[in-house]
């Protein structure tokens, strides 16, 4: 739990921090290209921890679950922040996808040291 905390510390004080450099008119667009990547990275984050502390050999079965739950999550986000959201395309995918490919390599790299207990 207390890496999904500095997650969480880490991509919000991030994504206000860019959002102030880029203005107003994109901070919403940048925050919420923020919020899904990081409630989905730590989310997992804490459930394949508990899960792997406790029944290792679950983990798998969790994981392939967690993967299908998020695509569904993901998609159905995306959509509902491009087509109801009215946030900017442009600054939306940028920092959705920045901060999906900074948070799941996070996540890779606590899954690495915790294997390697």
């Amino acid at each position: 739990m207390k890496a999904a905390g500095w997650m969480a510390a880490a991509s919000t004080r991030s994504a206000l921090a860019i959002a102030a450099l880029a203005g107003r008119k994109h901070a919403a667009a940048i925050v919420l290209g923020m919020l899904a990547p990081l409630v989905a990275a730590a989310a997992s984050w804490v459930i394949i921890e508990r899960v792997y502390l406790r029944a290792p050999a679950q983990l798998t079965g969790v994981m392939i679950t967690s993967f299908a739950a998020k695509m569904l999550f993901f998609g159905a986000y995306v959509v509902v922040m491009l087509t109801v959201g009215g946030v900017g395309l442009t600054p939306f995918v940028a920092s959705f996808t920045g901060y999906f490919i900074g948070l799941y390599l996070t996540e890779a790299l606590l899954m690495r040291r915790l294997f390697a207990k």
